[in-house]
């Protein structure tokens, strides 16, 4: 049986490691389950290779015949993924997995496929029947070019780690699995990525390819000759003027993008990691100066300190086309610091140089590394750029070692972070009262401790705003306190338009600050300029592919925008990148929404078992009236638990209360509690009029009264 497409051999290839299947037959089984779903799948049969012949020599050695390459022309390969199977020597691995890999990234569909939602999914559809090293997961995704992600087939229980068999108890088991579930997810997948390679449109290179082959004119009267003559001619002079400007495009209008890995911290002083991250997040800074030129936010770099990825792994993961990597060395008032420039495509050493100096000279050294890097990488560079990226907010290194380690202390995220991280800032002024980046970043950290509601909030704000003024009286063009200023003026002031002016200033003075992009999207998506809102976000996400709050926001706005799936997608992205994040409730309420009560109930299970439902202080004796409601899959009964247990917070969450009495359909408690948020000027109340489920009560006149007072009447029309 033939391909459902022409030219190809198969639909499906399965690739596994014999000894996966020689004791139970377990692949065998996965296999020909796997047939009865798609059957009732699919109006067409589906024709899948599996090695089911242990004799044949396809899996275990390298003595095989040219059939297997026309084998592995398939539309999806699914490598069974085993400890046995993540292994280079292994034939089923290099010349079955890596070389479908290779074969499918040539051919007319491509490794990866933009799916009927919008999604992206590989070719290579991953099965998990072990619980994977972190050396083996690096492996598989070394090949596959990306995060792996597929769908796993696993049992566990303490002290146990094996396939998912069939008759397994999905409520012992600890990942919650179901046999049956997991089949259905493989045939679903398998046909989403079939509908996608059906409904592929060729790329404009293949068109152009196409409208140059041959064509043989049937002979007819000259009049018809000279019409589809001219008629050619036509097309080719139209595909000329889109093609030939490419294949003549300079070299230096090629992207121009890099990013700067952790240096090492050679000091053999643990106290001095500080000291060599800070490195980094000034040359970046300086790079960030260089409008032309795209850069990666340390963020999402930090995850490859100490990586065994190659360059070109790394690059092709961060999507850049340079690396900066080096190393520093501090010796009393000393510094040794190592940079060199790599081109990720070539692996050639671009630039390198060694800096021995006195620590006074920290300044010096960092804008010299910026301009040598834009200069490689052939960026356009005005007097007025240059200029940008020598500039240094101060010349006492004593108050710069004092700033890093504010900033050191505040990536940690609590409030004993915050409180030594403003001391240090503190300490930073008070070495160089000028020093504008040090006042920058306490309005930073009084804005978070806001947010986060670690303080009272009127006067953390007021703080904030008093620190980013000041940052801004000494330097008008940071744009760190232009973001900051324009967070305060929406969340707390609800000045809406004062604050797109000085988010509209932070990403034109920075167009590489995450937080610029991150902030405006929060207020756009807030004044429903969703299309604008969607844009800043995607940009903040290619510069800091790897930070966490970044793909939460981008779920939620998907949620505003009524697109769930593409939403709980995001969301589980973010459980990948950041697994304390606790999510159940973003995931519980989605389901709720689109109306799968049952997976809903799940999630809270999930939660329940993991202790992530309530805080300490709330009474345990709850989770036996969730585990009866969850037994009877009673939905109603456990929204009722939920507001209960909410209403006993201190203080209670009003945004989250609201939100649960309008999906019980109780409007005047949600408006109730929506007042309640408007008085307390709760943290969420200025997403009243675009959270998805909030504004349902837009109708009701005491909706539209808050909307008023908070002056969002104008932004109600979704744009």
């Amino acid at each position: 049986m033939s391909s459902l497409i022409p030219g190809y051999e198969y639909d499906i290839f399965i690739s596994y490691r014999q000894k996966d299947n020689k004791h139970d037959g377990w692949v065998t089984e996965f296999v020909d389950n796997l047939k009865g779903e798609l059957e009732s799948t699919f109006k067409e049969e589906i024709s899948v290779y599996f090695d089911i012949n242990p004799h044949d020599g396809l899996l275990e050695t390298h003595d095989v015949d040219e059939s297997l390459k026309d084998k592995l022309k398939c539309l999806v390969f699914i490598p069974i993924i085993s400890r046995t199977y993540c292994d280079p020597k292994a034939f089923a691995w290099e010349h079955e997995f890596k070389t479908f890999v290779d074969q499918a990234s040539k051919d007319q569909f491509g490794l990866k496929l933009k799916l009927p939602n919008g999604n992206v999914a590989s070719r290579v559809l991953p099965i998990s029947i072990y619980d994977l090293d972190p050396d083996d997961i690096k492996l598989c995704e070394s090949v596959l070019g990306g995060i792996l992600r597929g769908i796993d087939f696993i049992y566990a229980e303490p002290g146990v780690n094996r396939p998912l068999k069939p008759d397994d108890d999905e409520k012992i088991n600890l990942n919650k699995t179901k046999y049956r579930n997991q089949i259905n997810k493989v045939g679903n997948a398998i046909k989403d990525i079939i509908t996608a390679i059906r409904h592929h449109e060729p790329k404009l290179e293949e068109v152009a390819q196409k409208a140059y082959e041959p064509v043989i004119i049937p002979r007819k009267s000259k009049k018809t000759t000279i019409i589809a003559v001219t008629i050619i001619a036509l097309a080719l002079i139209i595909l000329g003027f889109i093609f030939i400007p490419k294949l003549f495009k300079p070299e230096e209008q090629l992207e121009k993008s890099i990013a700067v890995l952790p240096f090492v911290n050679l000091s053999n002083d643990p106290e001095q990691e500080y000291f060599s991250d800070g490195i980094v997040e000034a040359i970046l800074n300086h790079l960030f100066k260089v409008g032309e030129l795209k850069v990666i936010s340390s963020t999402s770099t930090k995850r490859y300190k100490n990586t065994e990825l190659s360059i070109k792994e790394i690059a092709k993961e961060l999507g850049v086309s340079s690396i900066l990597e080096g190393s520093v060395q501090k010796i009393g008032d000393n510094v040794r610091i190592t940079a060199q420039l790599i081109d990720a495509g070539t692996d050639v050493h671009l630039w390198s140089e060694i800096y021995d100096r006195h620590i006074s000279d920290i300044f010096r050294i960092q804008s010299e590394v910026a301009q040598n890097v834009a200069s490689e990488l052939k960026t356009t560079l005005t007097a007025e750029s240059r200029q940008q990226i020598r500039k240094n907010e101060t010349e006492n290194p004593e108050a710069y070692n004092l700033y890093l380690q504010g900033r050191f202390h505040m990536q940690k995220r609590n409030m004993e972070g915050f409180n030594r991280s403003i001391e240090y800032f503190q300490k930073a002024i008070a070495e160089d009262p000028d020093y504008s980046l040090a006042y920058a970043g306490l309005a930073d950290v009084y804005f978070l401790i806001a947010w986060w509601d670690l303080m009272p909030k009127p006067e953390a704000y007021a703080r904030s705003k008093e620190y980013a003024e000041e940052a801004l009286h000494l330097d008008k063009d940071l744009a760190e306190a232009h973001t900051v200023l324009g967070g305060i003026l929406y969340w707390n002031e609800w000045k809406w338009e004062e604050a797109r002016k000085e988010l509209q200033l932070a990403v034109e003075l920075n167009p590489n600050f995450v937080p610029a992009h991150q902030y405006y999207s929060e207020l756009l998506d807030i004044l429903n300029e969703r299309s604008e809102a969607r844009k800043h976000i995607n940009i903040a996400m290619e510069l800091d592919p790897f930070f966490y709050m970044e793909h939460s926001m981008s779920g939620l706005y998907y949620e505003n925008e009524g697109r769930y799936k593409e939403a709980l997608d995001e969301y589980k992205i973010v459980q990948e990148l950041n697994p304390e994040a606790n999510l159940w409730q973003d995931f519980f309420i989605n389901y709720v929404i689109q109306g799968e009560d049952l997976t809903a109930i799940e999630v809270l299970e999930h939660a329940l078992e993991e202790n992530r439902l309530w805080d300490d202080s709330l009474p345990a004796e709850y989770a036996d009236s969730f585990k009866d409601n969850i037994s009877k899959s009673d939905l109603t009964g456990i929204l009722d638990l939920l507001i209960e247990i909410d209403l006993k917070r201190s203080p209670p969450l009003s945004m989250r209360l609201a939100t649960l009495y309008i999906i019980t359909g109780n409007t005047d408690e949600a408006l109730d509690w929506l007042e309640k948020a408007f008085e307390d000027c709760e943290s969420r109340i200025p997403r009243i009029n675009s959270d998805y489920v909030i504004s349902r009560l837009r109708s009701e006149p005491r909706f539209q009264a808050l909307i008023e007072k908070m002056g969002l009447t104008d932004y109600q029309v979704l744009k």
